[in-house]
């Protein structure tokens, strides 16, 4: 038995749990600001604190925060859009949930895992680089994934390589952590050919980022990767991700694929 499965003893107070440390008074700046820029002043103990939008460290270690400040107020759905991107494929290619092993990268608190799980998908592994990310998975939503690593996946070590090649994983995905700084280029090559040739990549992107001309070191990996024939697109769809702190839309575009080969060493130069 998984120690984050045995560790769940009620799935109900867990979520009024959350639910008690939040709403959270919020206030953002006037002005609006670049989407790796942004930052609000929350009420927390009586006392605003400011905390940048990106600094997930901060916004992890308080329950409640992170689904208050996203999900309840800027309006974000990517987990579900994503798992609903993926989940169309599946059917299409009438692939069972069962068959599914998968790896969730950049996990954060387990928002996007427990969205797979919604698709009847049982066999996760989370990664995340940040230990607050694991912290708020057992805190929050422990019944999520089987293990959750906290591993820099531009260098992972040996045991989690030989890990991640034994668990034969046939999905990856990663909702919201790409183009930012989040996850770099090296890290996505290096978790992205260990999953199985065959296997399926559910992914969101910015969709400026998925433009030759953003510059961004990931539009130009992901289109060599769609040119090359890395990969194989069954979906691609432009979507509201979010609202942004002037309460105007941030669209992502979310895309779902089959690998074809991994991807070779000279994309990332």
């Amino acid at each position: 038995m998984s120690p984050f499965k045995s560790e769940v003893t009620d799935l109900v107070s867990q979520l009024q749990e959350i639910i008690k440390n939040g709403p959270f008074p919020i206030r953002f700046p006037p002005k609006g600001l670049p989407q790796d820029e942004e930052w609000c002043e929350v009420q927390i103990d009586s006392q605003w604190k400011k905390i940048r939008f990106h600094d997930y460290h901060d916004v992890y270690k308080v329950p409640g925060l992170y689904e208050t400040l996203f999900y309840r107020t800027l309006r974000c759905n990517s987990p579900n859009r994503v798992s609903n991107f993926l989940n169309d494929v599946m059917v299409e290619r009438e692939i069972k949930p069962e068959s599914i092993r998968a790896i969730d990268v950049g996990a954060g608190n387990g928002m996007s895992g427990e969205a797979l799980q919604n698709l009847g998908i049982r066999k996760i592994v989370g990664i995340d680089l940040l230990p607050e990310a694991k912290m708020a998975v057992m805190r929050d939503r422990p019944w999520v994934y089987d293990e959750y690593l906290v591993e820099d996946l531009t260098s992972p070590s040996q045991e989690t390589i030989e890990f991640l090649r034994g668990y034969k994983i046939n999905l990856l995905t990663t909702v919201a952590a790409l183009g930012f700084g989040d996850i770099p280029p090296l890290a996505f090559f290096n978790v992205f050919n260990l999953l199985q040739t065959g296997g399926l990549l559910a992914f969101n992107i910015r969709d400026e980022f998925m433009k030759r001309s953003s510059g961004s070191p990931f539009a130009k990996l992901i289109t060599n990767m769609m040119d090359q024939d890395v990969i194989e697109v069954d979906l691609l769809k432009r979507y509201q991700h979010r609202l942004n702190t002037l309460g105007q839309p941030i669209y992502y575009v979310g895309i779902v694929a089959r690998k074809n080969r991994d991807i070779p060493k000279e994309f990332l130069s």
